[in-house]
């Protein structure tokens, strides 16, 4: 992991730091500020006294804000404390479905909508105060819905100028499903970001058997979507890569889309090799089931699956099923969003914790420093790899 001591924080903080963790999202937000009030404790209090510098070392940056809700379920943003001239950092979770709300006496479970309204009513709330807002949402409102192929709204792009009509200057995301949604903000900072390295860390950390070359492992992707990413993985790991592509059935339109006929692999031997699959999400996982299936039939050895956010949307029975026949071997994902009991007690099932990195960038942004030594994990990645075969003396 990249360490604050080696990033250059030199330039004055944009504004006293403020932490505004969205329900959903008040685990993430509090281990985030447990990061950033150590290294500032532990830092030189040469500059500590400056007036510059006031309200940098606090017990805490969590910012008290909540949503509360009326019996018709209608909502208001409430912040407890002044956020003037402060640099704000708004964390949202638009997946934690776990939430729930009463509305005229019958419980509801929240969606992303309602996510998404109560960022804006947040944001509505500190009333242009702030310094600077920044809107930290891992899994970005509406990012599948990208680009127009029909007759239908192009939520993402609304919800990106929405936000920043409202008055924020930065949306950071994780593993944006098409990074061009960027388009619709040109002017504002937009920074999507992949967790390779933790990827790379969680499955190393995990297994000690592992052979990282070409004649071991692969990456695949299971569609062309995502092809970059298995792409990128093969480059920084020096193995192969190998794609899947969708054959679809153009005649019929099932739930909204073209059904899939069959998926269709492109790539060298996988036979005898350790392959990981790589994905934006696992939703329904329907997907990622059916590209093992067809690894395994190919004589893949294990196979592991890595995705940025895991849905599941459809339960965790599949995916058992598949662990218990030897399909899946390992499954990767982050906890940028949330994760069921259920989900972290699974054999198989690997946590790759984000906290830190997201407190690294909220530090370092505070800063108005660069952020791209964080954003390119490269040279950590072979560090990491480097340990791993000297301690397994390969």
């Amino acid at each position: 992991m990249l360490r604050r001591s080696e990033r250059n924080l030199d330039n004055i903080p944009v504004g006293p730091l403020g932490i505004i963790a969205l329900d959903g999202c008040q685990e993430m937000g509090a281990m985030v500020n447990d990061y950033i009030t150590q290294w500032r404790k532990e830092e030189d209090s040469v500059f500590k006294d400056n007036m510059l510098f006031h309200g940098y070392d606090k017990e805490s940056f969590l910012v008290d804000a909540k949503v509360p809700r009326f019996g018709s379920g209608e909502a208001k943003g409430i912040i407890g404390e002044s956020v003037r001239g402060k640099d704000v950092y708004l964390l949202v979770d638009v997946c934690n479905y776990s939430l729930t709300y009463s509305m005229t006496g019958h419980v509801n479970h929240m969606s992303p909508d309602d996510h998404y309204q109560n960022l804006k009513r947040i944001i509505a709330a500190i009333g242009g105060k702030a310094r600077r807002i920044s809107v930290i949402m891992p899994f970005l409102y509406e990012g599948r819905q990208h680009k127009r192929s029909t007759r239908e709204s192009l939520d993402c792009a609304l919800a990106l100028q929405e936000l920043v009509r409202m008055g924020v200057d930065n949306i950071i995301t994780f593993d944006a499903h098409d990074p061009r949604v960027q388009n619709a903000i040109p002017l504002h900072g937009f920074e999507t970001v992949r967790p390779t390295y933790q990827f790379v860390k969680g499955l190393l950390e995990t297994y000690d058997d592992l052979v990282i070359d070409s004649d071991h492992m692969m990456a695949i992707s299971p569609d062309e979507g995502a092809t970059e990413r298995a792409i990128y993985m093969a480059s920084v790991l020096n193995i192969d890569m190998g794609m899947f592509y969708k054959r679809r059935d153009y005649s019929r339109i099932v739930d909204g889309r073209n059904p899939i006929i069959a998926h269709e692999f492109l790539g060298t031997s996988v036979e005898g090799k350790d392959v990981i699959i790589l994905d934006d999400m696992i939703s329904s996982g329907d997907s990622i089931l059916d590209v093992a299936r067809q690894l395994k039939q190919r004589k893949a050895k294990r196979i592991f699956a890595a995705a940025t956010f895991g849905l599941f949307t459809n339960g965790l029975d599949k995916f058992d099923q598949a662990y218990e026949e030897g399909l899946i071997t390992g499954i990767l994902t982050t906890n940028l969003i949330y994760q069921s009991p259920e989900l972290l007690s699974k054999p198989y099932y690997i946590n790759c914790d984000m906290s830190k990195y997201m407190a690294l960038m909220i530090d370092t942004l505070n800063h108005d420093s660069s952020i791209n030594s964080i954003l390119n994990p490269n040279d950590r990645i072979q560090h990491c790899v480097d340990e791993y075969n000297q301690k397994h003396n390969r």
